[in-house]
C-alpha cells in the first residue's frame, strides 16, 4: 500500500518533471494530482486513507481476542446486555454445533467461541481506552446482578476489571496522562 510519505515523494517528482518542461505547478496542485491518480477525490481524502507507515514490511493492524464461552444466552446477556457490545457475525457448522461469534463496540472486537479447541477459559484481555469513568458510570447504572466493577488505581492509570460468566476477564485501562487511551512512552 502506498504511504503518505510515498505519495508526497510522487508529488515532488511530478513537480520536478513538469518543471523540466517549463510547467510550473504549485505543490498543492501536485498533491491533488497524485491523490487523483491513486483513486481519491482530493489530497485530504487520500491522506486519511493512505497508510502512515514509515517503512515497508508487515504491519499488524489489530489483535482480536478469542474468548471461550459455554452458554450463548449468558454470553449475550453479559457482552451485549451488560457491556453494551453489538453482536456481529455468528457461525455454526450446522444447527446444534458450537457457536463462534463476534461482538464489537467502539473499535474493540472480541470473538466468542463454544469450540473447546479455540481457547481456554480464564484469560485476561487488557483493553486501553479513554473515558473510562464514563464507561464505569454506564455499567454501574445498569445494576447488573453479577458484577459491580469499581475503578482501581494502578501506577500506569485507572483500571476497571470485569469477569464474564465463564472466567474470562476484561481489564479496561485509561493510562495516566493520556486522555487518548494511548500510553505515553519515555525514551
Amino acid at each position: 500500500m502506498t504511504t503518505v510519505d510515498q505519495a508526497k515523494a510522487m508529488a515532488g517528482r511530478l513537480r520536478a518533471a513538469l518543471a523540466a518542461r517549463d510547467i510550473a505547478v504549485p505543490h498543492a496542485t501536485a498533491l491533488e494530482l497524485v491523490a487523483a491518480e491513486l483513486g481519491h477525490s482530493d489530497w485530504n481524502t487520500a491522506c486519511a486513507a493512505l497508510d502512515h507507515a514509515v517503512d515497508e514490511g508487515p504491519a499488524f493492524l489489530e489483535a482480536v481476542p478469542v474468548l471461550r464461552i459455554f452458554d450463548e444466552a449468558k454470553a449475550r446477556e453479559f457482552y451485549c446486555g451488560f457491556l453494551g457490545f453489538a453482536p456481529g457475525f455468528q457461525h455454526r457448522f450446522e444447527p446444534g454445533l458450537p457457536l463462534y461469534m463476534e461482538v464489537a463496540r467502539a473499535g474493540l472486537r472480541l470473538h466468542l467461541t463454544e469450540h473447546h479447541g479455540d481457547s481456554s477459559p480464564g484469560p485476561t484481555v487488557f483493553v486501553p481506552m479513554r473515558d473510562l469513568r464514563v464507561y464505569h458510570r454506564e455499567l454501574t447504572e445498569k445494576r447488573y446482578g453479577y458484577a459491580r466493577p469499581g475503578i482501581e488505581q494502578a501506577p500506569w492509570g485507572e483500571m476497571l476489571e470485569v469477569a464474564d460468566p465463564f472466567g474470562n476477564r476484561l481489564r479496561f485501562c485509561q493510562y495516566r496522562n493520556a486522555k487518548s487511551g494511548r500510553r505515553s512512552v519515555t525514551v
